[in-house]
């Protein structure tokens, strides 16, 4: 499993300006499968994105394709871990530890 961090690195303006774009990026990322939750952070200074694939470079290719990254106006932050403890909705993702 992998969260996703975004910090944004543009003035707001800019971002706004995509945001439509990001969300119907984010719509189909759910549609595959591989997105589980995402949100803006408070502050609203960027979002974070809770996620699943194959492995970290398939999550980097999925990132790479985000309407923010295309534009350089957020960084990305990718974390892997083993999610072995779950909410019962999410239990065909839980992972054996390593």
């Amino acid at each position: 499993m992998f969260l996703v961090e975004l910090t944004y690195t543009a003035p707001l303006d800019a971002v706004d300006a995509l945001v439509p774009a990001h969300v119907a990026w984010l719509d189909e990322q759910y549609e595959k499968g591989f997105f589980l939750a995402s949100g803006q952070k408070s502050p609203d200074d960027g979002g974070v994105i809770l996620a699943v694939a194959e492995d970290r470079a398939r999550i980097e290719e999925i990132v790479a394709g985000d309407p923010f990254a295309v534009a350089g106006v957020c960084a990305y932050r990718v974390t892997e871990f083993i999610a072995t403890k779950t909410a019962p909705e999410l239990a065909h993702h839980r992972q054996a530890p390593g």
